[in-house]
């Protein structure tokens, strides 16, 4: 693409360099002679997750580029990032092992075999939701910078030659997948339990790190910020379950009596993602008036390598929310949690696992559910963009092979199960997943003629994800008012949601 936006008039000016063999393409980088290029592939039905392509190209004296050929990944690997050594060999993270791992590779040897740097099981990459992510960055002094870890992630320093990772000192456990690198020093961005994200500066040379942009202010007391505990639980067939704690905290408040406290289960998002272990204001809302929260990194999360990511193969809408009742039976049978006072929420994916959740269990007294998907035939069928569009092959199966399956999964097709009160929350520009699924949904419910207090408030001018400080202010009261009317509390200062029956 000409740099001087000639293309703009003249769209001959763009070159396209590849052919059209692969849907989707990324991550490429030229190597240091500028005669090698390589990139990141891959093709419906498959995320990126599941498999993608490493290819490697020679480059001509004109720019063009030759025959591509596959160095790494396929239908069962991901490469998830690929970058090029200051020495010409190049670098990059994949699966093959069962936990993303960084390999090295010499493009000039014509026998090559990939190398391992660091054999470990945790994960030196991630799942590669946008262009652009980096979870590591080659030093000019052959060292790499990675972000690696199980569940929460950290900041080192990688010798390729002896495998040897130093961490870098600091109070973070979540650094984004967003490293670069200027001579010899590294720049992340990093959030932890009391901090929000942060941009942090690591010296290579004195392993020194500081907060050198939007460094962490607290915009409320900390002392109402809850303290995470991290926890494995056992679920069906003894397999484990991770999952963050937060008790209710408040400096001013104590429970009465013996009484045992509620507690929102929080379903993330993705449903290939997970819940980072940092400071998330959200959460200290509720704790801080009573409300316990737990968030449960159930099977298919990322974070804990290639086989607890499988889990959700074709089980999406079972083991998520067999995992997340695990957890929540779990803290009521130990005492930690009261079980009557039970509920669920989650957005985009984790709005599906609580629908699904409601409509399948009778575990929860109440729960929230936010643009969520609800109709998997709808969705699997042109209902969102073209990325996520076959994602439901490897999370539910091929729709024209397994098509009972979607009906049966989804929420939207039982929504005469649903017997406890719910809230609904959508944005009405949301193109990921629309409200017409929201809509169906509460027509079927509505069409019941059954008495389930519920509410639905759509957003005019808020997509996937809300924005504007108004709507999260007006969605968060109203959540905490659902919790109120069900679990029987009293929080002073919100407006009382009108559930309609």
């Amino acid at each position: 693409v000409p740099l001087d936006g000639s293309a703009a008039e003249d769209r001959a000016a763009v070159r396209e360099l590849t052919d059209d063999a692969h849907r989707f393409v990324t991550g490429a980088r030229l190597s240091p002679d500028g005669r090698w290029a390589a990139w990141i592939a891959w093709d419906h039905p498959r995320m990126p997750w599941d498999g993608t392509e490493l290819l490697l190209a020679e480059v001509d004296d004109a720019g063009a580029f030759g025959p591509a050929r596959t160095v790494a990944g396929g239908p069962e690997e991901s490469v998830c990032q690929v970058e090029w050594g200051h020495d010409g060999t190049l670098l990059y993270a994949g699966d093959r092992s069962g936990w993303w791992n960084l390999y090295r590779f010499d493009v000039r040897d014509a026998g090559a075999v990939a190398q391992p740097l660091c054999r470990r099981d945790e994960e030196f990459g991630g799942p590669l939701w946008k262009i652009g992510l980096s979870w590591f960055k080659p030093l000019e002094a052959g060292l790499i910078a990675v972000v690696h870890g199980v569940g929460a992630t950290a900041l080192g320093v990688l010798d390729p030659e002896t495998g040897e990772v130093v961490d870098n000192a600091g109070p973070w456990t979540e650094w984004s997948a967003s490293l670069a690198v200027h001579g010899t020093r590294v720049i992340g961005v990093a959030a932890s339990p009391r901090t929000a994200p942060e941009v942090v500066e690591l010296d290579t040379c004195t392993g020194r790190t500081r907060v050198v942009g939007a460094a962490h202010s607290d915009p409320v007391d900390p002392a109402y910020y809850p303290e995470p505990q991290i926890r494995t639980f056992s679920g069906p067939d003894g397999r484990d379950i991770h999952a963050h704690i937060y008790p209710p905290h408040s400096p001013t408040h104590v429970a009465p009596g013996e009484e045992l406290p509620p507690y929102v289960v929080w379903a993330h998002g993705g449903p290939t993602g997970h819940a980072p272990l940092v400071l998330d204001l959200e959460i200290a809302y509720f704790t801080s008036r009573g409300i316990g929260v737990a968030e449960v990194n159930y099977g298919g999360s990322t974070g804990y390598g290639r086989e607890y990511r499988n889990r959700l193969r074709e089980q999406w809408g079972v083991v998520d929310v067999e995992d997340c009742a695990a957890v929540a039976l779990a803290l009521a049978d130990e005492g930690t949690a009261d079980r009557d006072r039970l509920a669920i929420r989650g957005g985009s994916a984790g709005g599906w696992t609580s629908a699904a959740s409601l409509t399948s269990t009778d575990v929860y007294a109440c729960g929230t559910i936010i643009y969520p998907i609800l109709d998997l035939t709808g969705w699997g069928s042109g209902e969102t963009h073209d990325f996520e569009s076959q994602y439901l092959e490897s999370l539910v199966g091929p729709l024209a092979e397994v098509p009972a399956r979607y009906v049966e999964r989804s929420p939207a097709e039982h929504a005469d199960r649903l017997t406890v009160p719910f809230l609904l929350l959508q944005g009405l520009d949301d193109v990921i997943c629309p409200p017409a699924q929201c809509e169906r949904f509460l027509a079927r419910v509505e069409s019941e003629g059954r008495q389930v207090p519920h509410a639905y408030i759509a957003f005019e001018g808020e997509g996937h994800g809300f924005r504007r400080a108004d709507t999260m202010i007006r969605a968060l009261e109203a959540e905490l008012s659902l919790y109120a009317q069900v679990f029987g509390l009293h929080p002073s200062g919100i407006p009382t949601l009108e559930l309609t029956k």
